[in-house]
């Protein structure tokens, strides 16, 4: 097996920390199901080294990331035609046992990540959306530039009952996580600085420097001390937040990506085959932008 060299993974060993860079600059380090692979082999590896305390998350030339790549929708549940329709002809769509399938393998990825047994650090700038968002809210010290602009877009095409709905209810609050997933909007980090959203919020010249820091206070704790923490901390939150989140991320995800568009709704993987994948997302922004009122 090759290595994927959009995904760096470094040790430093006497400091206890492991680094996971995602790097796919040009596509704002967006990631397909390949690099998330490679991320999942590097966080086992470390989750097996106990000379590793922490491990460090972050994103090439400043940008965290900007969630699974779109240009490859439908790529993750395999070449088109590779799921059949009742009569046994090719499907146009995936079918639902195909995208269950492929979904419950997919969200094992972001359930091992929310119980990973060492501590997660995430240095976020730039972007983090759709699933770069969720794992920023996935790790446990969360340090994020002001100007970072974070959400879940992809609501907007494929409907609000995507991700680890019980992930944002219990991070963001049920205020937040509504406003978020049934608009779709995207906003900066420091308009959330007073919630309490993430660990730490900072200036976007600082992020390197105070995720490191992070990094180097949660290598000090005594290592065993640390997994027996993550896993009492993964017990709370099973029985108080997150019954039922297994199952229900994948299932909705993969009901919720096979919608019908009623007229004047606006199809992404429609307009994207017509028009390319720049010009739809440039076409769902304005299908979507609604200008504020003009209020004294």
């Amino acid at each position: 097996m090759t290595n994927d060299d959009r995904v760096r993974f470094d040790v430093d060993p006497d400091g206890r920390i492991a680094t996971i860079t995602l790097d796919n600059p040009e596509r704002r380090n967006s990631y397909d199901a390949a690099m998330r692979d490679e991320i999942a082999r590097y966080l086992d590896r470390v989750a097996e080294d106990d000379d590793v305390t922490v491990v460090l998350l972050r994103g090439a030339d400043g940008v965290f990331s900007t969630g699974a790549d779109m240009n490859n929708a439908y790529g993750w549940y395999g070449k088109p035609g590779d799921g059949e329709s009742g009569d046994g002809t090719s499907a146009r769509r995936p079918s639902q046992r195909r995208r269950l399938t492929v979904d419950r393998k997919s969200f094992g990825f972001y359930h091992n990540l929310m119980g990973f047994p060492k501590v997660t650090v995430g240095e976020i700038g730039g972007y983090a959306l759709g699933g770069g968002f969720e794992m920023a809210l996935m790790t446990d010290i969360s340090v994020i530039a002001r100007d970072t602009r974070i959400g879940m877009p992809a609501t907007r095409f494929l409907g609000p009952a995507l991700g680890s709905l019980h992930m944002f209810f219990h991070r963001l609050g049920p205020v937040l996580a509504r406003r978020m997933l049934l608009t779709g909007d995207v906003i900066e980090a420091g308009a959330l600085e007073h919630l309490g959203v993430f660990t730490e919020t900072c200036a976007p010249s600082a992020l390197t420097a105070r995720a490191r820091f992070w990094a180097e206070k949660a290598a000090k704790m005594p290592a065993d001390g640390v997994v027996i923490a993550k896993e009492a901390f993964r017990l709370v939150e099973q029985s108080q937040a997150y019954q039922g989140e297994e199952v229900a991320s994948y299932l909705f995800h993969a009901y919720g990506t096979n919608l019908q568009f009623a007229d004047g709704e606006f199809n992404f993987v429609k307009t994207r085959a017509q028009h390319g994948t720049r010009e739809a997302f440039r076409l769902r922004d304005e299908h979507f932008h609604v200008p504020e009122p003009d209020v004294p």
